[in-house]
Formats: structure tokens, C-alpha cells, sequence
């Protein structure tokens, strides 16, 4: 090894090590100044050290009113009037109230996701014929009725596909196909009978300074004619603030998805501005939850909260490229890319923060540690996690009849492995899973068809995966 690079080397890795230790200080006195607030307002009730007294103790990690961070962080703030516990909500600010969660969880033992490996296959059990091809790079797949889908290409085009034609929907907006960049997501209302709604997401640039993007995500409808569709009564429903657009070309997330309360939830990733993962007045590496017409629900966590993006739901997520409301349980299903190692699986919660980039189970890409830290006080565990990784992208609940054994579990799509995952999780629970197909090709997206038909999207083409018998 030159001297020079010797010396580079030892710089970088000082560096890290200079990183990791500023980090483990800032959580000690984050615990330092959230103890010194327990004393002053919690311990008269909780006891000295959270054993319980007038109040339940806090230190066996069972919570009436919610365990999740967000949770406490709530009942801090508006206290529980039938327990007699007052609001705190105007003596404890924001950033003191994380210094108060952080120390109640840090004597708490953290759950840790269990390791993936040795995962069987059920290969055997489907069959695999091509549905759509030549396509260029299809990055989402989304029915719109029998054997008809809406199919968006990363380089631009949305497409009207059926078994035997294609149609390209003309004025959509433009977008920018650079690195992981480009036209991403599509989705359709819970109520498009009736109000044909059709949402995008996908890259847009800044009208005055081009080079930098951001994910953006819109509404509009599909006017279908004998020779052409067309785009029309286009709707703004999220864009960032310009300062926040970033010129580098991957972590844009973004899936869409609806609970049956009328929410819409999107994911972008951090832009490979990690430490912004972490900040809420940045959009970048968070959920957001809007309403379907773009509006921002009254009970967001972060409302009100200043300088924070009022639409995010949870933060520290580093890149979600799957999201998917479970239909029979409405737990917010989560997949995003770790570095090196570390792919997650997360059950996504109102407030929760994630951890990205404090924690995490990879490691940088030259090998490198990223952090010293898998768990710390204040930051949720995936309910599971791959490393190492399989570059986690699409994310299904299988809810057809073909494959009644499979009802209600994940499809999860693969870039780097290959694969479609079948994932068995019961309520916010990881319980398993087995490979459904390996080495088609990197998996996009994954979805389940009107007739109950698995469709994957590949990279020139869309297959179909039915009973093998």
C-alpha cells in the first residue's frame, strides 16, 4: 500500500471512529438531561428508579396506553385524565421530551429481529409464464380491473397493458430517469369506481435549478379513447420546499399506499444525505401520511411541531422501495434497503423513529463500520432484517384465491437476490419465510391480480405465477 493511500485510509477510518464516539456522547447526554426531567416531574409518581409507586412502574417494559415510543411520547404530553396523570405538554418541550423517552427506554431490553437464513423454497408449487414483455425497465405494476393494469417505466412512460395490447398514456408529467430516479409508483383511489383517481410518484426536478430532485407525488385521471389515453385534471398533492431538492440520483423511495381511513402513505428515502434521515425538517428518509387530496391529517405526529414536514409519519427509514397496508390487520407494512447488510422489514408506526443512520445491522459498502450501534433508547427494531442484503424492492399482501395457503402473507420483491419472498408475519409478528421464485431476474415490483394471479415485474418484462398443478 502507497503512503498515500496509508494515510488516506487511517484519516477515513479516524474519522469514523471520531463519528462513533460523538454519536455515543450524544445519546449519554441526551440520558443525562432526560434523567435530570424524570426527577423533576416523574419520580415522585414512577419511583426513583422507575420501579412504581402512585403511578405503574416503567421499568418492566409493559405499557397499558401503547409501548411504542410515540406512545409515551403522547401520554407524557396529554396525560391520562381517568389515571389522574396531568399533561406536561407546556413544561416539557420537543427536543426535551426525546431526552425524557430516551432515558425511560434506556434501562429497557431491546427486542432483537432474528437472522434470516436457510430459507426454504416453494418453487416447486408455481408455474411461470410471461404476461407482458419487452418493456423497458417496469418499475411498478397496479390492476385496474381484469387482466387490465396501469404500468409505469423508470424512463418516463405509463402504460395501459391487457393480455394481448398496450396503450401509452399521453401528458403525464415529466420526470427525471436518473440512477434510481425516474417515473416510479402508481396506484389507483380505494374509490377509483367511482372517482378514478390515478397517483404517481416519481422524480421531478426543480424549475430553477434542474439538477437537483426530489420525489413528488400527484393525482390525476385517465381519459381512454379508441386510438389514445390521456393524462388529465392533474393535482399536486406533496412537493417538497426547493431548499430541500438534492442534486444526487438514488434513495427516492417511494411506494403508495391507503389505509380505510383515507389516508395515503409514501416513502422517501434519505437521498444519501443519511444524517437528514434523522431531521424533521427535511422530507428526505421518511413515511408521510397525507390525505388523498393532499391535505395534512390533524393527528400527524409531527404537526405543529416547528420547521418540521407536518406530512411525515415516521422517520429514520433510509430507503423504502415496498410499503403495504395490510388488509385484514392495517399494519403498515415496510421494506428498505440497508448498506451492506441490514435490509429491514418494519411495521410502520405514527411517530416511531427508525434509527437511520444511528443504528442500523450494516455496515458501509467498502466494508467499513457505518455504526458501532444495531439497537439504541428511543429508536424502533425492524420486526426482521436481511444481511446479508437481498436490495429489498415491492411489497404485496396476497389476498387472491389461486393460492389459499398463502392468504394474507407478504410478497416481497428482490433487486440484487432475485427473488420474490413469501414472508408470514401474525399482527406486527415476523413468523417466516420461503422463496417463491429465484433468478428470473431483479424483482421491481410484485402484486396480486384480479384473478388471483401473482405479477411480477422483471426487467423487460411482466411474469405471471399460477398454481404448477
Amino acid at each position: 500500500m502507497s503512503r498515500l493511500l496509508f494515510l488516506a485510509s487511517t484519516a477515513f477510518l479516524l474519522t469514523a471512529c471520531q463519528q462513533a464516539s460523538a454519536q455515543k456522547k450524544d445519546i449519554e447526554r441526551s440520558i443525562e438531561r432526560g434523567q435530570a426531567l424524570y426527577v423533576e416531574y416523574c419520580e415522585s409518581c414512577h419511583g426513583v428508579n422507575m420501579e412504581g409507586g402512585q403511578a405503574p412502574t416503567m421499568a418492566d417494559d409493559i405499557w397499558v396506553y401503547g409501548g411504542t415510543d410515540a406512545d409515551i411520547r403522547r401520554v407524557i404530553k396529554e396525560g391520562l385524565e381517568e389515571a389522574g396523570m396531568p399533561a406536561f405538554d407546556d413544561v416539557i418541550r420537543a427536543q426535551n421530551l426525546d431526552d425524557l423517552v430516551t432515558y425511560i427506554r434506556s434501562d429497557v431490553e431491546t427486542f432483537i429481529p432474528p437472522t434470516i437464513d436457510d430459507v426454504p423454497s416453494v418453487q416447486d408449487q408455481v408455474k411461470i409464464e410471461d404476461w407482458a414483455t419487452d418493456l423497458d425497465e417496469p418499475w411498478a405494476v397496479h390492476f385496474i380491473g381484469d387482466g387490465t393494469a396501469l404500468v409505469t417505466e423508470k424512463s418516463g412512460k405509463l402504460w395501459l397493458v391487457g393480455n394481448n395490447s398496450r396503450m401509452e398514456i399521453k401528458g403525464i408529467p415529466a420526470s427525471v430517469d436518473k440512477g434510481q430516479g425516474g417515473l416510479l409508483d402508481v396506484a389507483t383511489d380505494p374509490d377509483y369506481a367511482e372517482n378514478r383517481w390515478v397517483y404517481l410518484s416519481f422524480t421531478h426536478p426543480d424549475k430553477n435549478a434542474p439538477k437537483t430532485l426530489m420525489t413528488k407525488i400527484v393525482r390525476g385521471k385517465i381519459l381512454v379513447g379508441t386510438v389514445r389515453a390521456d393524462w388529465t385534471d392533474e393535482e399536486t398533492l406533496f412537493q417538497a420546499q426547493p431548499k430541500d431538492y438534492i442534486e444526487t440520483g438514488y434513495h427516492f423511495g417511494s411506494r403508495i399506499t391507503f389505509d380505510d381511513a383515507g389516508h395515503l402513505f409514501f416513502g422517501i428515502g434519505d437521498r444519501g444525505k443519511k444524517e437528514e434521515a434523522q431531521d424533521l425538517t427535511r422530507p428526505n428518509g421518511k413515511i408521510h401520511r397525507i390525505m388523498r387530496d393532499g391535505s395534512i391529517p390533524a393527528d400527524n405526529p409531527f404537526v405543529g411541531v416547528e420547521g418540521a414536514y407536518p406530512s411525515i409519519y415516521s422517520y429514520g427509514n433510509r430507503n423504502p422501495q415496498g410499503t403495504i397496508v395490510h388488509p385484514k390487520t392495517g399494519v403498515i407494512w415496510e421494506t428498505e434497503h440497508g448498506p451492506r447488510g441490514g435490509d429491514e422489514l418494519n411495521a410502520i408506526k405514527s411517530g416511531v423513529n427508525y434509527g437511520w443512520p444511528k443504528i442500523s445491522y450494516g455496515i458501509n459498502y467498502n466494508g467499513t463500520e457505518l455504526t458501532p450501534y444495531t439497537a439504541l433508547p428511543g429508536m424502533e427494531q425492524p420486526v426482521s432484517q436481511w444481511t446479508p442484503s437481498i436490495a429489498v424492492c415491492g411489497l404485496d399482501v396476497y389476498t387472491g384465491d389461486l393460492f389459499p395457503q398463502w392468504r394474507g402473507r407478504l410478497l416481497a420483491g428482490a433487486l440484487a437476490n432475485q427473488s420474490v419472498r413469501l414472508i408470514d408475519v401474525e399482527g406486527e409478528t415476523y413468523r417466516g419465510e420461503s422463496i417463491l421464485i429465484k433468478d428470473q431476474g431483479r424483482v421491481r415490483d410484485v402484486t396480486t391480480g384480479p384473478d388471483g394471479a401473482i405479477y411480477v415485474a422483471l426487467p423487460r418484462r411482466i411474469v405471471r405465477l399460477t398454481p404448477k398443478d
